[in-house]
């Protein structure tokens, strides 16, 4: 049967869209341009070729209105989707850009970091919708599609929806509906109850196809390709392309597995494995730049030596090609009571920058070497004897040269983004690093303290656009821990990122922060995204991005993608972010996972209040309610004026049916209001503890209109878990986007 004419789509249609032509065509729909009236925009509308829509329209539907449910970065959306005159269609917004396929069959093979790059992502959207019980089923270069580099995953549950309405058929080639050559064998042998291991098959033959130019089965038939899969061994990759990682091979061996239970679990676990040490070919050095030992007789000179320790971190996490370790990870180890590799060890590095500087006057004598940390061999050495004046230009000096020393390549980009410095003025710089210096654990009187340096620094130099991001930064930590009033916090963080990258457009720190801005305030998840990734295309090896994109991640339900980049913020700043990791592990439910993590961070800094709470939430979850209690006491004591900690120790007496002490908290609380700012949504944490569900939305409601604690984040909150049947719950998510 022949498709749908224009004329024929344009009548099924009526006024609502106006076909303009066709723009491609496949074994299963054609795709035509049209304008969407209503809303005024182009869209693609794919029209199924008309012998599978002979039966079966409502099912169909009914398995495309599931598919439009999914929201995530990496999948093209589903607008509409109807049935008119015998057509059965669907609309989806229309993309300038290419497919994969056109892409393969314009380079012939991709580089490996490329071809991974897109595979993981798409392995992540995989895994969102497997997550919501959606399996793709027909994962294939076609159906991706390259949206300004980005990956877009394209007909969502279509085939799923197309053997629904024939009727779970096979085609005329005595296969399921599908693309033989990446179908995976119980796919093709028509098996209804597949689940996403099928997917992790199909996206794994797209990945060889990637690298080897072509798919691992071929034959002139789709009967032949499948014999080939049932016969033959997975075959290798590396001997159609000898470049390929031995590691990849491995990767790509396992999720080719014949037998399901022979693949990856999720397709999480296939991502990770891809950029396992050793799957994506040789790692990035791990570079630690430890702290300038200060060699002058002022102890003011200090900050001077933090400055220039910073500085080259920030350099060096401009480029790709090196993960460096931040500096709070690095300034622990200051007093050099470690040898080398002890602290290398500790930093899980492979080089480390040692360096000293001396200051007299106007003059400046810098001493720097790169150490192999497994052989203490000195890779690189040099000593400047310069004036003040020249600072900055030795610090890129001596971040161009680790580079060089390290076989870095750098791009263009990178090299004048290393040269670019934040400041020329040596006092405006001596205040920031201070500031630097007062924030390295997050306390609240170290974040006003910064927030004082910052501004003066500012004060100096008007121009200075770091220290306006830092003063942003700071502003919405204070807001949403509820050390302040988050509205007025949220206001000045909003004037001082905007007024960063104003001066400086492609200031990583300053998207890095408005990423976090529109996470816990404007609830623009979209948006708050964009800013994270052209943070990280700036500077990747910044942590602190990592992290907020975690944390967004994990608000938003993408639960293995939080994960992911969590792991890598742990990985460039091991001394700091390893609490939003612990925290991500209980928001999954692996609390045995969160109480080992937590476990670790007490073990290494018994004053680290969040690493208590941490502990005390797993051990809640576990049961082990005393254990839970006394924890959130010990931060309590470490910390007595922050009430979160209070009032996730009310919730944990309510859960164990202390409610006498539970209520004792709440009049806490209360009296603490008349003389300070207590946040409604630590109230909505005591009363979720005492099964008072209503009260709870009472204040989470409240919370919510003064964006007021996390309040981004309880969508997968195991504090707010008794919740999430609430219809008032729900219908919060709804408001914020999250349904």
């Amino acid at each position: 049967m022949q498709p749908a004419t224009i004329e024929q789509l344009s009548r099924a249609l009526g006024d609502r869209y106006q076909v303009e032509r066709e723009i491609g065509r496949g074994g299963m729909a054609t795709v035509y341009l049209a304008t969407d009236g209503k809303h005024h925009r182009q869209v693609a509308i794919k029209v199924l070729r008309p012998e599978l829509g002979l039966v079966g329209p409502d099912r169909f539907l009914r398995e495309v209105r599931i598919a439009a449910q999914l929201s995530h970065p990496h999948i093209l959306a589903l607008y509409d989707s109807g049935a008119a005159d015998g057509l059965l269609y669907y609309v989806m917004p229309f993309i300038k850009g290419e497919t994969l396929r056109q892409r393969l069959e314009r380079e012939g093979q991709l580089p490996v970091e490329a071809a991974v790059a897109i595979i993981r992502q798409v392995a992540f959207a995989l895994g969102y919708a497997h997550a919501q019980g959606v399996i793709h089923r027909d994962i294939k270069p076609e159906n991706i599609l390259l949206h300004e580099g980005e990956p877009l995953v394209a007909d969502f549950g279509i085939a799923l929806a197309v053997s629904a309405a024939s009727g779970n058929r096979l085609t005329e080639t005595g296969l399921a509906v599908g693309t033989p050559e990446y179908m995976s064998p119980e796919q093709a042998f028509g098996e209804h109850e597949l689940d996403g291991r099928s997917d992790i098959y199909s996206l794994a033959a797209v990945l060889f196809e990637l690298l080897a130019g072509e798919p691992p089965f071929t034959g002139p038939t789709p009967m032949s390709v499948l014999t080939k899969r049932m016969v033959d061994p997975v075959p290798s990759v590396r001997r159609l392309r000898a470049t390929v990682p031995a590691g990849i091979e491995q990767v790509l061996t396992r999720a080719l597995a014949r037998t399901p239970a022979d693949r990856f679990a999720t397709a999480a676990a296939f991502a990770e494995a891809l950029s396992a040490p050793g799957a994506a070919g040789p790692t990035s050095p791990v570079v630690a730049v430890l702290p300038f030992v200060n060699l002058s007789t002022d102890p003011e000179n200090e900050y001077f030596a933090d400055g220039m320790t910073e500085d080259v971190i920030i350099h060096l996490s401009k480029l790709k090609t090196l993960d460096v370790i931040a500096r709070a990870s690095v300034m622990p180890f200051k007093s050099r009571t470690q040898g080398i590799r002890e602290i290398a060890a500790a930093l899980n590095a492979g080089a480390l920058l040692d360096g000293s500087v001396r200051r007299a006057g106007n003059r400046v004598r810098i001493s720097a070497q790169l150490i192999d940390a497994a052989t203490g061999q000195h890779l690189w050495g040099e000593t400047y004897d310069r004036d003040l004046t020249d600072i900055f230009a030795i610090q890129t000096d001596v971040a161009l040269q680790i580079a060089a020393a390290l076989q870095a390549e750098l791009t263009v980009d990178e090299r004048n983004r290393i040269e670019q410095q934040p400041t020329t003025d040596l006092l405006a710089y001596q205040l920031y690093v201070q500031g630097r210096h007062s924030i390295a654990r997050f306390t609240t009187d170290g974040m006003t303290q910064g927030i004082r340096l910052f501004e003066a620094a500012i004060a100096q130099d008007p121009r200075f656009a770091l220290a306006y991001a830092n003063v942003g930064l700071l502003w919405i930590e204070l807001g949403e821990s509820g050390e302040t009033e988050p509205g007025a916090a949220y206001a000045k963080a909003r004037v001082a990122i905007s007024r960063a990258l104003e001066l400086d457009p492609n200031l990583a720190d300053g998207y890095s922060a408005l990423g976090y801005l529109k996470t816990v305030t404007d609830h623009d998840w979209a948006g708050a995204e964009l800013a994270f990734k052209r943070a990280l295309a700036l500077q990747p090896g910044n942590a602190d991005a990592f992290d907020h994109y975690g944390r967004l991640c994990a608000s938003m339900g993408r639960f293995d993608e939080g994960l992911a980049h969590l792991r890598r913020a742990q990985t460039l700043d091991p001394q700091v972010h390893r609490s939003d990791l612990a925290n991500a592990l209980l928001r999954v439910g692996r609390f045995e996972e969160a109480l080992e993590a937590g476990l670790q961070l007490v073990a290494a800094d018994p004053q680290l209040e969040r690493g208590h709470t941490i502990v005390a939430w797993a051990c809640q979850r576990l049961g082990r309610h005393d254990e839970a209690i006394a924890a959130l006491r010990r931060a309590i004591e470490l910390s007595p004026a922050k009430t979160i900690w209070r009032a996730q120790l009310g919730e944990a007496l309510g859960l164990a049916g202390r409610t006498d002490e539970a209520r004792e908290v709440l009049a806490e609380l209360t009296e603490l209001s008349a003389t300070r700012y207590v946040s409604p949504y630590h109230y909505a944490y005591v009363h979720t503890g005492l099964g008072e569900y209503d009260a709870a939305m009472d204040w989470l409601e409240r919370a919510y209109a003064e964006r007021a604690g996390a309040v981004y984040g309880i969508k997968g909150s195991f504090l707010f878990a008794p919740l999430r049947d609430h219809p008032r719950f729900r219908a919060l998510l709804g408001k914020m986007g999250l349904s």
